[in-house]
């Protein structure tokens, strides 16, 4: 703190490499307890964002060369026009969907191909898991997330999905452990490892206070090559999607290149080496 005011650092947007669509900020079908989203405890909300809002997201962008577009939000596949709007995306670029793995069985993973086959791109899955055993993964997550992400990578290996776990880090493991303990977990339930790689980010702590000249710059911010859209505008990225700290612009037409980093979030950023969101194409 310099003569009692906060100087927050700047990142710029390099590049639109990475466009996040929040498909919805409160529907889900499950309440992890380290999510950073404030859920209503008793209250279902219908939020989801427009087709049409999506539509002019892809006019607006045209010029930019998208590498993937990101179904997220709370559970993205709760989005009555999910189908539509995965169809609608895969016309642009690959999808990645980040999901707990809930809705896949067999059947939705069969579905799913016949869509991918549709189109000259790819369909990626993020699989939330965030422990190798199951009474763990529960106790950080809800009861039955283990068998629904384990299962739901089963059924999209099988159909050749390119497949990601996510693993935040809530226990604080060393990563090789991480990695050891989910190879063990493929070979228990026989799932091509080949086809499934592990992305582990840090625990995320809201009660956690932003510090003064806290943040290190040399790391790599999605908010440096991504966006996310959604039903309220365009956000720099999906820890700050509604929040107005994180507000770039209404739309895709208009929006702000230039973004502050002055949240406990952007410290959880700032800490990782690697984007927390976004997939490293390289």
């Amino acid at each position: 703190m310099t003569n009692g005011i906060y100087l927050s650092k700047v990142v710029d947007l390099i590049k639109l490499d990475n466009l996040f669509i929040e498909m919805s900020a409160k529907s889900c079908n499950q309440r992890c307890k380290h999510c950073y989203i404030d859920f209503p405890m008793y209250k279902k909300d219908v939020d989801y964002i427009p087709v049409d809002t999506i539509k002019q997201a892809l006019n607006d962008t045209g010029l930019d060369n998208i590498k993937c577009i990101y179904l997220t939000g709370a559970e993205p596949m709760t989005h009555p026009d999910f189908n539509a709007i995965l169809r609608l995306c895969l016309k642009r670029t690959n999808v990645c969907i980040c999901t707990n793995g809930s809705f896949i069985n067999e059947k939705k993973a069969r579905f799913l191909k016949k869509v991918e086959d549709e189109s000259v791109n790819s369909i990626i899955f993020k699989i939330s898991i965030d422990h190798y055993d199951e009474v763990k993964n529960d106790d950080a997550r809800y009861r039955g997330a283990y068998r629904h992400g384990i299962f739901a990578i089963k059924h999209l290996v099988k159909y050749d999905f390119n497949t990601f776990i996510t693993v935040t880090n809530s226990y604080s493991l060393p990563e090789t452990e991480i990695v050891d303990g989910f190879r063990s977990a493929f070979v228990r339930y026989d799932i091509n490892s080949s086809k499934t790689d592990i992305q582990i980010n840090p625990y995320y702590d809201k009660n956690t206070p932003l510090e003064d000249n806290e943040i290190d710059l040399s790391g790599n911010f999605d908010c440096e090559n991504g966006r996310i859209l959604t039903a309220n505008g365009v956000f720099t990225c999906p820890f700050l999607a509604d929040d107005y700290r994180g507000r770039c612009g209404s739309s895709f037409a208009d929006y702000k290149k230039r973004c502050f980093l002055e949240t406990p979030f952007c410290n959880t950023c700032a800490k990782s080496s690697k984007p927390l969101f976004g997939l490293n194409f390289q």
